[in-house]
């Protein structure tokens, strides 16, 4: 008896009444094919149980099949700091990848090394996720060399004018200015701002000026002698606090650059007898999920990552397949708990 052979994407063509290269375009998932002819190839591939054989694909289009995530983390003495923001963001990624048909590949990696020349004429990947870094303007040269070398790449950050590839981010002078916006609406008229407002770190740069429109349309001023650097962490913003509280200057609010600088600093204000939100109101930017937490519940500044997630995949896969693709930016929205003194209906 001879043993029945495995179908090919030759009779999926020929049972759905399409071309083979009809069929190969379903199933890669391109968008070229309409909804009706793409349901007529979807069900005769499930009726013939007909299975991609994803290697030979990968090796005819010339492509691993295979994205990258590089997760950027500075190491702490037990290895295990991990920002939460970008946990929350892995998740999307990996279903996107997932969507897409894609496997992924994450890993760790620190800004002084050479990660760009590791991945120049590799078949690692066919593209790149960029997920955290620290001083911008020291990570931007490696962004040009991955420009340079033809690396199809994006990453979460600012979008800025004639940055080195795409990136997506969010609407962070407008996420400031809703922060500004809410703590004058609590009469609060010193604030202080907590994070790295330089353009080494434009995201928090572009937090403090919306934070600073808000005050300058009420008449009032983002007081410069009330803002200190911090990166990103629960021990820099214990830090930053307490340098704010040392110089001796009067201040009712503070608006953290992220949620992580504002539960350290709310530590600080705690220790000090600063009470949270009486004598200070406190917001952060992020939205990580411990902010709700926190004792009082942070007050906060919303970036969606979900929708992140699945937008570095898509527009990563635009790339890949040769297509357009442009940087986008995403709304914020303002998540009231009481650290500022207001509670949410």
């Amino acid at each position: 008896m001879r043993k029945k052979s495995k179908a090919t994407s030759v009779d999926i063509a020929h049972l759905a009444g399409v071309s083979q290269a009809t069929v190969s375009r379903v199933l890669s998932g391109s968008p070229l094919v309409n909804a009706e002819t793409r349901k007529r190839v979807e069900a005769v591939v499930r009726e013939l149980n007909y299975k991609v054989d994803r290697h030979a694909s990968s090796l005819r289009r010339q492509r691993s099949g295979t994205l990258a995530l590089l997760l950027f983390e500075d190491p702490t003495p037990d290895e295990s700091h991990i920002n939460p923001f970008f946990l929350s963001m892995l998740g999307s990624i990996t279903r996107a990848c997932a969507r897409h048909g894609q496997d992924l590949l994450i890993s760790f990696q620190q800004l002084s090394d050479d990660w760009a020349g590791d991945y120049e004429d590799s078949m690692k990947a066919d593209g790149l996720i960029l997920l955290g870094y620290g001083d911008y303007l020291a990570y931007q040269g490696k962004l040009q060399k991955l420009v340079e070398q033809g690396t199809r790449f994006v990453r979460w950050g600012a979008v800025l004018p004639d940055q080195p590839g795409l990136s997506i981010g969010c609407e962070n002078i407008g996420g400031g200015h809703q922060a500004g916006s809410h703590l004058l609406s609590l009469g609060r008229k010193r604030v202080a701002f907590l994070g790295d407002a330089s353009s080494h770190y434009p995201e928090f740069l572009d937090r403090f000026i919306g934070c600073e429109r808000a005050l300058d349309e009420a008449g009032l001023v983002l007081d410069r002698a009330l803002q200190v650097d911090a990166e990103s962490s629960e021990d820099a913003g214990h830090a930053a606090a307490r340098e704010l509280i040392a110089r001796g200057l009067p201040f009712d609010a503070v608006f953290a650059a992220s949620d992580l600088i504002a539960l350290g600093a709310m530590r600080a204000l705690t220790e000090h007898g600063l009470r949270v939100p009486e004598d200070v109101s406190v917001i952060g930017f992020d939205d990580i999920p411990m902010a709700r937490f926190a004792h009082p519940p942070l007050t906060t500044i919303f970036q969606d990552t979900k929708q992140a997630g699945e937008l570095l995949v898509d527009t990563l896969m635009r790339l890949v397949d040769g297509e357009e693709a442009q940087s986008i930016r995403l709304p914020t929205a303002l998540v009231v708990r009481k650290s500022c003194g207001a509670q949410a209906d």
